[in-house]
């Protein structure tokens, strides 16, 4: 059994979120100590794990608790549980093919740069007249 601040290093979380996903009741089973504080087990590790990681794939609060919900029935409800992941999943498709984008415009940006720096390229702006624009 872990304590909320061993659970904390343990997962690499702040203690107020860790905090904030029992509160939420986003955390079932957990049980407490003699002193009434929260320790957590290894199967309360993984469903955190898990929770936080759906989380980070954009999860609404809303739709993790709708996800909780349909665990603790059981499995019955792996189907909608499977169509709720592939939401996510298409989201972060996504989300993967944006991060592309901005990746490449970035990765341009810094070659055209390092041309123009090492000599290879003139100056141009978007935004400002070069001394070329300028003569012309």
């Amino acid at each position: 059994m872990y304590s909320m601040k061993e659970t904390c290093t343990i997962l690499n979380v702040s203690y107020e979120t860790l905090k904030f996903y029992c509160k939420e009741g986003l955390v079932p089973n957990v049980a407490r100590n003699a002193s009434n504080h929260r320790v957590f087990d290894e199967a309360n590790l993984a469903w955190l794990q898990g929770i936080m990681i759906l989380r980070k794939c954009g999860m609404s609060l809303k739709d993790m608790k709708t996800y909780l919900e349909h665990c603790l029935i059981g499995q019955e409800t792996i189907p909608e549980r499977k169509i709720m992941l592939e939401l996510v999943e298409q989201e972060l498709h996504k989300r993967r093919i944006e991060i592309e984008d901005c990746l490449n415009y970035i990765d341009n940006k810094q070659n055209f740069y390092d041309k123009i720096l090492n000599g290879e390229l003139e100056y141009i702006s978007n935004l400002i007249k070069t001394k070329k624009e300028k003569v012309s």
